[in-house]
């Protein structure tokens, strides 16, 4: 039978005598079984930028109220909290993808043999507590119908109509999923039978119907298990409570990392997921699914989850969209890392297609913020963000819609059009001389731009926030500017799967050099 209880989460004790690897009902990491009238509890695992994981927990603690685990796994968080929460756990900035936690093991024991190892993954799921899970889940779902009607007015473009908030979630109702999964650990699977892979060639797809791919060592994939056509008729799902005629559909996502096991992550979805379909009798299905269920292999933790977005929250701010576009998540955690303060004035002198400035705008109001690029296509782009922007708060309720402290420039980021001294901020996100530029150009734009970010900031207060994968480039220039910027902090990131850094410069008390008038 199955076990009430959402997973505890993965910070609180075991139970005593309970050993880790046991039958996942029995593993003691889980709260007790909900009591008749108690309060359903959700553990929920987050996905952030990695690099950004602390930023994540700190902003979890202070809009929730939570304590959060920063998983061995990077670019995890899980925290627990009321049900209830859901709507504010979906504005969290700092989060790509949510998902409930069914059960984590901290140490689970895989067999050596491949046979074995799956046989053990398949006898999980009967063993599971997915009662509370799938009850979080549908609450999870009824937020977004409730989200999907509001907006049937809004005649505005799939990709644009996210709420400013970061929402509940895409909008999109459960019967017509839209299949956008653009994160960074899962590349987007459209059609079982073509293997579509952002990062690298090597994708690919077996013939029944298997995407994976490799990167460092971790294998993505998107299964779909052959349903027979009888499995794909029984009626019902008795797990979530309302024993509805409607069969769900579902699909099973591995990700896997660690060269320890006998198996892949295309064969322990394929398996695992079989065993989902026989136990809930639920329809595979790949692009069209109601159900995600999550399998997360990190050498021996597992954690088994249900999704609760379908599209990346990082998406929430931008309809126009550039060939190096940022995350509104990473760029979330950039502006968090130079503390704005009320009446700070904040600048991005690279802004691209404006995701910082935007993001910046839309979470701390009270400053002013100031984007500008050389690009004359970039400064459309972000003007017309923006303007998507004012039309979605306008959409929320026109009668107290309010302007945002935000403008753009066309300029020249070595002579910029502001008085020295007079910005508190800089956080851009420099060009890494792959797509846009080259390495060759940065080793005369980087000094060049320190320099004049460090004319523009408030000696003593001032900081900048600065991404770059040119590293030794960067650390080149800043050697040359050392007397107006000290390096504070760095963050190792990844973007994209190239290795960045971001950097946290304060401005020491020294002068820097007037630049030549402009009138």
């Amino acid at each position: 039978s199955v076990v009430g209880g959402c997973g505890r989460s993965p910070a609180l004790p075991r139970q005593p005598g309970m050993a880790e690897g046991e039958a996942a009902g029995d593993a003691g990491l889980g709260p007790a079984p909900a009591q008749e009238g108690a309060e359903l509890a959700a553990v929920i695992g987050a996905t952030v930028p990695t690099g950004f994981e602390q930023t994540a927990a700190e902003e979890v603690q202070e809009k929730l109220g939570s304590a959060s685990r920063i998983s061995r796994d990077r670019g995890k968080i899980y925290f627990e909290v009321p049900a209830r929460s859901l709507p504010q756990v979906h504005r969290l900035r700092s989060v790509d993808n949510l998902f409930v936690v069914v059960q984590e093991f901290k140490d689970y024991e895989f067999k050596e043999n491949k046979e074995d190892a799956l046989k053990d993954l398949e006898d999980l799921v009967k063993k599971l507590p997915w009662t509370d899970p799938l009850k979080v889940w549908e609450l999870n779902n009824s937020l977004k119908k409730k989200k999907t009607k509001r907006k049937k007015h809004n005649l505005q473009s799939p990709a644009s109509r996210e709420k400013l908030s970061g929402g509940e979630e895409g909008g999109a109702d459960q019967n017509n999923t839209n299949d956008q999964e653009d994160c960074a650990q899962n590349p987007v699977a459209v059609e079982p039978t073509g293997g579509q892979d952002t990062e690298k060639p090597q994708g690919v797809t077996s013939r029944n119907g298997v995407e994976e791919e490799e990167d460092n060592e971790q294998s993505d994939v998107k299964v779909e298990v052959q349903a027979s056509s009888e499995s794909g008729t029984k009626a019902g799902d008795s797990q979530t409570g309302e024993g509805e005629a409607k069969v769900l559909r579902f699909r099973v996502t591995c990700n896997r990392a660690g060269d320890k096991h006998s198996f892949t992550s295309n064969e322990a979805a394929r398996d695992f997921g079989g065993a989902v379909q026989e136990h809930f009798q639920w329809k595979a299905d790949m692009t069209n699914f109601d159900v995600e269920v999550l399998l997360n292999i990190h050498n021996n933790e597992v954690v088994v989850g249900i999704a609760l977005t379908e599209e990346s929250l990082h998406r929430r701010n931008i309809t126009h969209f550039g060939p190096t576009t940022l995350r509104s998540t990473l760029a979330y955690g950039m502006l968090r890392l130079c503390d704005p303060q009320p009446t700070d004035i904040i600048v991005d002198p690279m802004c691209g297609t404006g995701a910082i400035p935007i993001e910046g705008a839309a979470e701390w109001p009270y400053c002013y913020h100031i984007a500008g690029d050389n690009n004359p296509q970039a400064v459309k782009r972000a003007a017309n963000n923006i303007c998507s922007l004012l039309r979605k708060n306008e959409s929320k309720d026109s009668s107290t819609a309010l302007g945002i402290p935000l403008d753009i420039i066309q300029w020249d980021i070595c002579n910029l059009p502001l008085r020295t001294g007079s910005v508190d901020i800089v956080v851009t996100d420099m060009p890494f001389g792959k797509r846009i530029g080259s390495k060759k150009k940065n080793w005369d734009l980087y000094p060049a731009c320190l320099m004049e970010m460090g004319r523009i900031c408030t000696p003593g207060t001032g900081r900048a926030v600065l991404l770059t994968q040119d590293k030794k480039c960067f650390a080149k220039a800043l050697s040359r500017v050392g007397h107006i910027w000290r390096r504070a902090q760095t963050v190792w990131v990844n973007v994209g799967g190239l290795h960045a850094a971001v950097y946290l410069l304060r401005r020491t008390w020294e002068r820097a050099e007037e630049r030549r008038s402009f009138w």
